[in-house]
């Protein structure tokens, strides 16, 4: 049995029939014209605190995410409630991470606007994107960055939707988990490259991963560590890998003081 294709195709049509329904809510048409309007808000020049400029910054950085659940270990027991954990994350972490996928992760668009309304910091709008539609919401509902899983998307659509996010002024961290996909990921040329720790074809995780994956990361790209990172030995392990940020969910999620453990983490 193929794991990987039976989870992975299982979330994208779900995601299929979610996107009809968001667009039977608001139309494309609306979509486009709703993220026009904040970028002329905005206007041309690129935010200092861009999500890139978060993570290209010296020393290690740190996003830290908003999630309800994962397929691979279920319902997150959480400790605060959001607004109390945005509070936690702007006092220590560089940029925050939002699922909205709905059916496999419990997230929301509306979970990304409610931290939109009470951070400052860049967030990344953490979804399987495999619609136009959805860069536009994104931008729409005030995100910075997007995610695209190289797993997911061929070669035309990795460089049709990078090229959209650039053009909406959103930053881009782009998934892999092998070196077939980083080297298919690096056909676009990406500023920052994350890779996953996480096997979807078991679900094992192994922070070696990242450590086996870094020769194949030219220097001049932000390389960033997700999933897998649970303790002080899983931090150090990485910052000697040379990880230039680090993705933490359920370890800040299921923590009574987030604050307290990005701070040490940074400091270690």
């Amino acid at each position: 049995m193929n794991i990987t294709g039976t989870v992975l195709d299982k979330i994208v049509e779900d995601k299929k029939v979610r996107l009809k329904e968001h667009k039977n809510r608001i139309s494309s048409e609306e979509m486009i014209k709703l993220a026009d309007e904040i970028g002329k808000s905005e206007g041309l020049k690129e935010r200092e605190n861009s999500f890139y400029n978060a993570l290209a910054k010296d020393g290690i950085s740190i996003i830290g995410e908003f999630k309800k659940a994962s397929p691979s270990l279920g319902k997150i027991d959480e400790k605060i409630d959001l607004i109390k954990r945005i509070d936690e994350y702007n006092a220590s972490v560089d940029a925050i991470s939002c699922l909205t996928e709905e059916d496999h992760f419990l997230g929301n668009t509306d979970y990304l606007k409610q931290i939109r309304s009470k951070s400052v910091l860049p967030i990344i709008r953490k979804d399987f994107m495999i619609d136009e539609y959805q860069f536009y919401e994104a931008r729409a509902i005030g995100a910075d960055a997007v995610l695209l899983i190289t797993a997911i998307l061929d070669d035309a659509q990795m460089k049709d939707f990078y090229s959209l996010a650039r053009e909406l002024r959103l930053d881009v961290l782009v998934e892999t988990h092998n070196e077939e996909e980083i080297e298919r990921a690096l056909k676009i040329d990406p500023r920052i490259i994350g890779v996953n720790n996480r096997d979807l074809r078991d679900f094992s995780i192994s922070i070696k991963n990242t450590e086996r994956l870094k020769i194949y990361i030219p220097d001049d790209k932000i390389y960033v560590a997700e999933s897998g990172i649970t303790d002080d030995s899983d931090v150090r392990f990485l910052k000697d890998v040379g990880v230039d940020a680090f993705l933490i969910g359920r370890a800040f999620m299921e923590s009574d003081d987030p604050k307290g453990l990005a701070k040490k983490w940074k400091s270690l």
